[in-house]
């Protein structure tokens, strides 16, 4: 499995990256009441938020896939990692307008996780499309 990540360093931070969409996906859909909580919302954005969770679930399992069950490993999947890639940073420029420059929504409960998280989901998989290109773009 390592070589199919061209080593252990990309395994890892393709793993880590992956851990972070499972932690999210199971906050939002499983702890769903205590993630509006913890961000000051009503429980009337149940459905959205868990709308929001199933997306990485979706991410999730074709990680799974890709790790686990798909013979060539990364090869030839240059469209889930740029989809991921294009994900984390929009959830980053949007993090960033929301929190700094649009104050709807902005209480003060609100946190700088919304640029933080999307910022290192999206340095770790430009890592991961820099560092797995060869066999990606395949």
């Amino acid at each position: 499995m390592i070589e199919k990540f061209n080593g252990i360093i990309y395994l890892i931070i393709f793993i880590v990256h992956f851990l972070a969409y499972a932690f999210y996906a199971y906050r939002t859909i499983f702890t769903t009441k205590a993630f509006l909580d913890q961000y000051g919302m009503d429980v009337t954005g149940s459905i959205m938020t868990r709308f929001f969770g199933s997306l990485f679930v979706g991410a999730v399992v074709m990680a799974l896939y890709i790790m686990f069950v798909r013979p060539n490993g990364v090869e030839g999947t240059w469209g889930f990692f740029n989809l991921i890639f294009l994900q984390n940073l929009s959830a980053f420029i949007i993090g960033i307008y929301s929190i700094k420059i649009s104050d709807l929504g902005v209480t003060e409960k609100t946190s700088i996780e919304g640029i933080i998280a999307p910022g290192i989901l999206t340095i770790l998989s430009t890592i991961l499309i820099y560092g797995l290109s060869d066999k990606i773009y395949i």
